[in-house]
């Protein structure tokens, strides 16, 4: 590892200080005050989400997603907005949420606000499964079950696709209910993309029965979304669901088998940035290069 110098050292140091006075700030901001607020002060509290973790993760295991590759990092961030006004795109069909406060702004205001929003998607989901990454007990899943399937293998590409397009189209022409495989179709089309473009993805991982991203990105997936929620709770302007079948249970306005939808979205979004990444760039998960608890 090469010796930092000592500007270096407390720029890295300083990540987490930064990153949870943003959270002090605005948290309390996007909670107590009257009115609007939110679409303004989403982004900073998430922001300071991002560099809490990243800050953390840095001090746990002397690597970090910002600091292994600054530029790569900030790119995450414009790659968040199309992203995830894909899905916004979906719902329109699928209706199964909707933003309260969103009437008080004009069209190219709301795109505006909701794009800056909407660029932390990818890094906050990042950073918490870099997170999860940095503990010990994630190591438990580099030897399990392995399926050997071929990623060279046309066959094996063109199943996968077959059946995200089934599930699109099953999304898109019985909303009511097949929506919840909107959170899975696109793995199963992204995968093989990645596979035939030479890119990172999950087959080669489970081939080798190494379930580590997998898990990380699961576990970091609902750790992004319980925030994600608790958050919006006392936000405004805020989202609401309207899930069919099963909007019992909730925690915050997510019925709680809702949560079960930010797993294979995080898996998605792993796949959107390894498809647009530059091959060269480095994985958005490190293993742990210091001991970690």
């Amino acid at each position: 590892m090469a010796v930092l110098s000592s500007s270096a050292l407390r720029a890295r140091r300083a990540t987490l200080w930064i990153g949870l006075a943003l959270i002090a700030v605005f948290w309390p901001v996007n909670w107590m005050l009257e009115g609007l607020r939110t679409h303004i002060y989403f982004f900073p509290l998430w922001l300071g989400y991002v560099l809490t973790l990243d800050g953390w993760v840095w001090r746990r295991t002397g690597d970090s997603l910002l600091w292994r590759n600054p530029r790569l990092f900030a790119w995450l961030f414009p790659l968040s907005v199309p992203t995830w006004w894909l899905f916004e795109a979906f719902n329109e069909r699928l209706a199964n949420w909707e933003y309260l406060g969103g009437e008080h702004f004009s069209d190219l205001e709301y795109f505006v606000y909701a794009s800056v929003s909407f660029s932390t998607v990818i890094p906050a989901v990042f950073e918490s499964a870099e997170l999860v990454r940095s503990f010990k007990f994630i190591e438990r899943f580099a030897s399990g079950p392995r399926f050997p399937s071929r990623g060279d293998s046309a066959t094996y590409r063109l199943a996968l696709v077959a059946a995200g397009l089934a599930m699109l189209a099953a999304t898109l022409l019985w909303p009511r209910y097949c929506y919840p495989f909107v959170w899975t179709s696109l793995v199963f089309l992204f995968e093989p993309l990645c596979l035939a473009l030479g890119r990172r993805s999950f087959t080669e991982d489970i081939a080798r029965g190494d379930w580590r991203n997998w898990m990380a990105l699961w576990i970091g997936g609902l750790l992004c979304g319980f925030f994600w929620e608790m958050w919006n709770i006392a936000s405004y302007p805020k989202w609401i669901y309207h899930v069919p079948f099963v909007g019992f249970a909730k925690v915050f306005e997510m019925p709680i088998l809702g949560y079960l939808g930010y797993l294979p979205f995080a898996m998605e979004l792993y796949l959107v940035a390894n498809l647009c990444l530059p091959r060269s760039s480095p994985a958005p998960f490190a293993a742990p290069r210091a001991s970690a608890a």
